[in-house]
């Protein structure tokens, strides 16, 4: 091999590996910080590596507050929610991408213009609507809008939808499906990379949500993991080792998805809709 073979072979490696590194060690250390006592924290610094392995610190950590009352919020406005998008987005892409009607284009143009705005444009306005439906410090007002369709995902749906062969429409409608079983029995099916992509994202962003409940919830028992940890300190003080405790129990289960979907991750967003 050529010197200059040998660099453009080794130089990606190193650079992905430096990367890496940046990346993985806050949480590297999250998890050593853990595991210490409280003097420990001071004394080991930056390192990575324990020295202690106090696994009492998790144990502590899911009995010093309420953590299964917040973590049963935060599962429930992370799955409902995650089925209303997909179901709605499904819905509207499969529609964008095979019903033949005037103005499909415009109309489809006009759900992509929606993501130009920024969420603070339609914050105050959601707000007043929640409040004057008596909906505020509940979790109605996580919940409810995923089930009128995100665009981003629209537009996921829709090029995946637009890539599967258009014989498989010919075919149901041929053998007495209509476009609703035709999408239900026939497409949906057929799109699981890319509904499996979409739960992984939308799962990331709706259990990691903090903006949305500080601002609807004000009432302790309907209070999110993500919320409810940033009033940790206030109730546990200084305690840095509980708290690396607690946020590596809410980090986990993004892990343990994100680990064993990434590749239907790849597959749903690279659109490979043929079959």
């Amino acid at each position: 091999m050529t010197r200059r073979s040998i660099q453009n072979s080794v130089i990606p490696y190193v650079v992905l590996v430096l990367g890496s590194v940046v990346f993985v060690y806050p949480f590297l250390w999250m998890i050593a910080t853990s595991l210490r006592s409280l003097a420990g924290v001071g004394s080991s610094g930056a390192s990575v590596w324990p020295h202690e392995f106090l696994w009492s610190n998790y144990s502590r950590a899911v009995t010093s507050f309420p953590f299964w009352r917040y973590a049963l919020n935060s599962v429930l406005t992370t799955v409902i929610p995650i089925v209303g998008t997909v179901l709605s987005c499904s819905l509207a892409g499969f529609a964008f991408a095979r019903l033949r009607v005037r103005f499909a284009g415009v109309l489809f143009a006009v759900v992509l213009a929606t993501m130009l705005l920024p969420g603070e444009v339609t914050m105050v306005p959601q707000f007043m609507l929640f409040n004057n439906l008596g909906m505020v410090d509940t979790l109605y007002p996580l919940i409810l809008p995923a089930f009128f369709g995100s665009p981003f995902y629209i537009f996921l749906f829709r090029q995946f939808f637009a890539r599967m062969p258009s014989e498989l429409a010919d075919a149901a409608v041929v053998d007495g499906c209509g476009w609703f079983k035709t999408f239900w029995l026939v497409y949906l099916p057929l799109a699981r990379p890319a509904v499996v992509a979409v739960s992984i994202l939308l799962f990331m962003g709706y259990w990691n949500n903090f903006l949305g409940p500080a601002i609807y919830i004000n009432s302790d028992k309907w209070k999110t993991l993500p919320l409810a940890l940033a009033g940790f300190q206030s109730v546990n003080g200084t305690d840095t080792p509980l708290l690396m405790a607690t946020s590596v129990l809410i980090t986990i289960p993004c892990l343990v998805i994100f680990f064993v979907a990434q590749k239907q991750i790849t597959n749903g967003i690279t659109f490979s809709g043929g079959k």
